[in-house]
């Protein structure tokens, strides 16, 4: 097998332990909230009777929230966080604010090609909206519409830009422009770059932790009672018209309908304790630039940036100017157990400091002051699902694998729709009407996952050629590409 980029251009050892050496472990997002927002609320005590009862303090729990109260503000609407609101994926992600509800074109096109148009005006539309929401609300969570940068890091990878670029130009798209390798470094001056697409219209970057903290202000000004500390431990609906009863340790929930909006945990609804599984990803964020290292680098623009490597990686600099470097491990514990413990991995955060330098050789000196990881909800159809039950009286999305910050949005509407009864484009989708299939139970998952993960690693050390095992995947429609 061939080698990549950073098996050829690794920097000394030296380098990576002395931008490690200081490193908190520790989430920069949430660290960076103002004292008001870091403030705990009250857990459940007692029993409450509500219209509409949500589980989950994440972004699709608060959009549900938020978006409930508009349309309604007579609603009585609580929202259940088993923690702190925004804690898990939605305080901890990159920041990406992607358009696309299908993780990409490619993986949209491959599963619903008859709807891929509508998909993609509906996901700009949500992109908007999320935009527009500062304002509409008075929220402010540093929404950037910059663009991203998909880059070219190995040779075979300079024709995938091509093929993007002709396919865009060929719908008309004119947002997506071609990047030659010197024009790609005028933006970011990497020397592994070796030429981008620049998708112009399609993404944006954000504070993920503030927009959570923001959702959750806007939905108590507007009459949700959100408590915090108040995992559900079980869900009854004992008949057709009775109310949806959630329990926790405390006190209890009556609700007319209720939303489970509880991303990678297991969720309380038996069907779907197979649809997903946990998989950790692993962040680095460095100390401020220094004058003369923005220089160096350039990011102008400040786009967020993803190589098209199958372990790849994605970068993005802060307001402040630091810069965020993850992915490329993608970790599964077998028996699909979540545990902080698996936040903590040595060697994955020395491979990212590798990284980062072979990437920006120019800034070797500086440190990374924060370093962390989480669990994404990876589901079979790599982008997230939604649906109907107990009678229609309880609606679930979870499985976005790791590009949902904006889908989220899309899916809370979704939901709200399922429940009403409302017949929309959007729950007129055949992305929204289907479920992906399950994961098989262990130890297949782990045994499959593990092949898999190992397969997409051949691939890239093999000018992107999948073996057997990936084109019947791809086949099937089980294919990763992404």
């Amino acid at each position: 097998m061939g080698t990549t980029v950073y098996e050829r251009r690794r920097p000394a050892a030296s380098v990576i332990e002395r931008s490690l050496a200081d490193t908190q472990q520790s989430v920069f997002w949430l660290d960076d909230l103002p004292g008001e927002a870091k403030r705990t609320r009250p857990r459940l005590e007692g029993s409450r009777v509500v219209d509409l009862a949500i589980v989950g303090g994440g972004y699709t729990g608060l959009w549900t929230a938020v978006l409930a109260k508009r349309a309604d503000p007579d609603r009585r609407v609580v929202l259940l966080e088993a923690r702190q609101v925004g804690w898990a994926a939605s305080g901890r992600n990159g920041g990406f604010c992607e358009a696309s509800l299908t993780h990409g074109r490619d993986n949209g096109l491959s599963r619903w090609p008859a709807e891929i148009d509508e998909l993609d005006r509906l996901g700009l539309a949500n992109l908007d909206a999320i935009e527009a929401s500062e304002a509409d609300f008075g929220m402010d969570f540093e929404f950037e519409r910059n663009g991203a940068l998909d880059v070219a890091v190995e040779p075979h990878q300079v024709e995938w830009l091509h093929e993007a670029a002709a396919e865009a130009a060929s719908r008309g798209d004119g947002s997506v422009r071609l990047l030659d390798e010197h024009q790609v470094r005028a933006e970011v001056n990497s020397p592994v770059y070796l030429g981008a697409v620049w998708n112009t219209r399609t993404s944006a970057i954000l504070h993920p932790a503030k927009l959570a903290a923001e959702l959750a202000r806007v939905a108590e000004e507007a009459g949700v009672e959100i408590f915090e500390r108040s995992p559900v431990t079980r869900l009854d609906t004992p008949g057709s018209t009775s109310p949806v009863r959630l329990s926790t340790e405390h006190g209890r929930v009556d609700a007319t309908r209720a939303v489970l909006a509880t991303n990678v945990f297991p969720s309380l609804l038996k069907r779907n304790r197979l649809m997903t599984v946990p998989v950790y990803d692993y962040v680095l964020m460095t100390e401020p630039l220094s004058s003369e290292q923005r220089a160096s680098i350039g990011w102008a623009n400040r786009q967020g940036v993803g190589d098209l490597a199958n372990q790849f990686h994605y970068s993005r600099m802060t307001r402040d100017g630091r810069i965020l470097f993850g992915g490329y491990d993608a970790i599964y514990h077998a028996g699909a157990r979540i545990r902080e413990q698996y936040e903590r991995r040595p060697e994955s955060f020395a491979k990212l400091a590798s990284h980062f330098f072979t990437t920006y050789p120019q800034l070797e000196g500086l440190r990374f002051t924060h370093r962390w990881a989480g669990a994404i909800d990876t589901s079979t159809q790599f982008t997230a699902f939604t649906g109907l039950a107990r009678d229609g009286r309880v609606a679930y999305a979870s499985g976005f694998t790791g590009l949902g910050v904006a889908s989220t949005r899309f899916m809370a509407e979704t939901m709200l729709d399922l429940l009403a009864g409302r017949e929309t484009e959007r729950t007129a989708l055949e992305m929204v009407r289907t479920r992906p299939l399950p994961f098989p139970p262990e130890p297949a998952a782990s045994v499959g996952i593990n092949l898999t993960r190992w397969s997409l690693d051949r691939a890239d050390h093999r000018q992107g050629r999948r073996n057997l095992l990936l084109r019947t995947l791809d086949a099937v429609g089980l294919g990763f590409d992404s």
